[in-house]
């Protein structure tokens, strides 16, 4: 698979909390390293001209960042030619790019992440989701980060939005609680995922409840709320009795996310609550016909679930560091 082409913030060796004075300096130590008057890579000063140019106007780096750094590709057009930078000027050292990638299961673990045993060793296998959490690329001395290591540490970020009048007091309930049992039983038990809540989707204004990432996965999760009782899940709507009741579409924001962070497994939950806080409600049978559609979960098999789609995959212990910098700038 190709490696993802550096953010402008990568390029400019900045990071993604950056102030416009720190994007300046870098720009003017980048520039003079890689200006082809100076015996540097044409190609590779145009790289870093264009991110001087998004990352310096707010609008652009706003646009830019809502995106989810999926706009303005830092990829040399066809036939271009070098040009001088901002203001005609020759000043402007951008710290390598990144080139970190997911490259699967690491050594001596299998896809799942879980340790490979050796003959003679017996057949006990057990979980890196449990381990301590491992930062990819790791903090060290020497490069700018995308984040600080102390951002990258919070296990949750964000909260609900609190826009909008109708219906808004009910909603930010219900991702409260949403929350509230994310932290509960995921984040205690998967050092490795980090929560964030009130995100904009990659295709513009529309909003996002909740993101779980851990490993290389990445889970979008949303909530409905209906009353105790028995349903029955037809691939469209929870059913009781004449009375339906829609789930939220999620299915075009994980079609999404899984375009704009395509080294991630995305994948959509939904959780169904009622009043009664059991995690046992609402009883939810799937006709046997439904094979499509991201069916409701009451909070049992919610938890269940979703912990074990974070947890078997390759490497649950890794904090993607990129994957989370980018999600971050995504908040509302």
């Amino acid at each position: 698979m190709t490696p993802p082409l550096p953010s402008h913030y990568e390029v400019l060796g900045v990071s993604v909390t950056a102030t416009a004075q720190d994007i300046k300096a870098a720009y003017r130590r980048a520039a003079r390293t890689h200006h082809p008057d100076h015996g540097g890579d044409p190609a590779e000063f145009r790289r870093v001209t264009l991110a001087y140019e998004v990352l310096s106007d707010p609008k652009r780096r706003e646009a830019y960042d809502r995106s989810y750094f999926s706009t303005s590709p830092q990829r040399e057009p066809a036939g271009t030619q070098w040009s001088p930078g901002p203001g005609g000027t020759d000043d402007g050292g951008a710290h390598p790019p990144s080139s970190a990638r997911p490259g699967g299961a690491a050594p001596g673990f299998d896809a799942s992440g879980f340790a490979r045993r050796g003959p003679g060793s017996g057949r006990q296998q057990r979980n890196l989701a449990g381990e301590p959490a491992v930062y990819e690329p790791p903090f060290a001395g020497g490069a700018v980060p995308l984040i600080p290591a102390q951002l990258a540490a919070r296990r949750e970020h964000g909260e609900p939005r609190r826009r909008g009048i109708f219906g808004a007091a009910a909603r930010i309930q219900r991702e409260q609680r949403t929350a509230a049992l994310i932290q509960r039983h995921i984040l205690t038990e998967i050092p490795s995922a980090r929560l964030l809540n009130g995100l904009h989707s990659p295709a513009g204004g529309a909003y996002v409840a909740h993101v779980v990432l851990a490993g290389y996965r990445l889970a979008i999760v949303d909530s409905m709320l209906v009353p105790v009782g028995n349903y029955a899940w037809d691939g469209n709507q929870l059913l009781q009795g004449s009375h339906g009741a829609a789930p939220p579409l999620l299915e075009g924001q994980v079609r999404l996310f899984q375009e704009v962070f395509p080294e991630l497994n995305v994948q959509g939950f939904i959780l169904a609550q009622t009043p009664d806080s059991s995690l046992h409600q609402p009883v939810i049978d799937v006709h046997r016909s439904v094979t499509s559609g991201i069916e409701p979960l009451n909070g049992s098999k919610f938890v269940r679930e979703l912990k074990f789609f974070l947890a078997s995959g390759p490497q649950p212990n890794v904090v993607y560091v990129p994957a989370l910098a980018r999600l971050l700038t995504g908040l509302h």
